[in-house]
């Protein structure tokens, strides 16, 4: 996605957390499309100036704003100042997000409110505020993790974060439906960056993140492309073509139809599950001990510290 199309040409957008990892690589992969980039940072100032420098090379604009998502006021101001200057924007990619690393038991309520807070409260009130200013429709992204649908270990906080996010995607894409304006998530599974390096477990979760048909971990630029493509007008035709499919099916067979295909379905797939539990009784007896065993003895997680 290197070749610039007119289709983000002059466009307006908008990432949080911005100045390092997948938001500065959405940052560069937006302006190499032409777009014009605003970003906040919080502590990071010579990153931030060093992104702004990269994104200034594409000839287009780069506003570099300091706003601390954890502080609703911020939030409104920051986007007071993209609207006395830009008064329009065209896209919003929620990336900003932080957490602690601890077990639920460990966990203090201050580290709770700090995670909920940048993961969940500022992608929904920046997601709010953005959308007042989409006057002819947008796009609006949220990155959410694999931690919103697997228990991983230390990532409470974070994970829960993160299943608020998407949660909140879904009712912000039928309320700003309307609006013209798209909101997706998307939730990418192990990235390699920085942030990777604070996890206790990091070895174990690049291994397991090999477990996919591409036989890899993703890139930051992976995600900046799905981030593009999402924004993109290409997408909009997966959607008009999926309700299509289900007008049509739905118009060509009767609901009575319906329901005795879905009981069916769910009797036969009943029988090879019945029939897999019990040859694998024995191997799932064995595991289940050995793991109670590692629980018992501590040997089954290393404790994390906060990221």
């Amino acid at each position: 996605m290197n070749n610039q199309t007119n289709e983000f040409k002059t466009k307006i957008a908008i990432v949080t957390g911005g100045s390092r990892g997948i938001g500065k690589e959405i940052c560069l992969q937006f302006a190499k499309q032409g777009s014009n980039i605003i970003f906040n940072y919080a502590r990071h100032h010579k990153e931030a100036k060093d992104t702004q420098d990269e994104i200034l090379k594409y000839g287009v604009n780069c506003d570099v704003i300091k706003c601390n998502l954890n502080e609703e006021q911020q939030i409104i101001n920051f986007f007071k100042e993209i609207n006395s200057k830009y008064k329009k924007v065209n896209y919003l990619i929620n990336n900003a997000a932080s957490g602690v690393q601890k077990l639920a038991s460990e966990l203090q309520t201050k580290h709770w409110d700090w995670t909920l807070n940048i993961n969940a409260k500022a992608p929904w009130l920046c997601s709010v505020e953005a959308s007042k200013l989409m006057k002819d429709g947008g796009s609006i992204i949220n990155i959410s993790s694999l931690g919103s649908k697997k228990v991983l270990p230390y990532y409470f906080s974070v994970g829960t974060s993160k299943a608020a996010l998407e949660t909140i995607t879904k009712y912000l894409a039928v309320e700003f439906a309307e609006k013209k304006i798209n909101v997706n998530a998307i939730s990418a599974g192990l990235v390699e960056t920085d942030a990777l390096k604070s996890f206790p477990n990091k070895k174990n979760m690049i291994s397991n993140s090999l477990n996919n048909p591409s036989g890899r971990s993703l890139t930051k630029t992976d995600i900046a492309n799905l981030a593009i493509f999402l924004c993109s007008k290409k997408s909009e035709m997966i959607y008009k073509f999926l309700f299509l499919i289900f007008v049509v099916v739905g118009a060509s067979i009767s609901l009575g139809a319906v329901l005795v295909f879905s009981d069916m379905m769910i009797l036969a797939m009943s029988f090879p599950n019945i029939i897999g539990l019990y040859i694998m009784s024995g191997e799932v007896r064995e595991d289940l001990r050995e793991y109670f065993k590692k629980v018992k003895s501590g040997d089954l997680f290393v404790k994390g510290k906060t990221a």
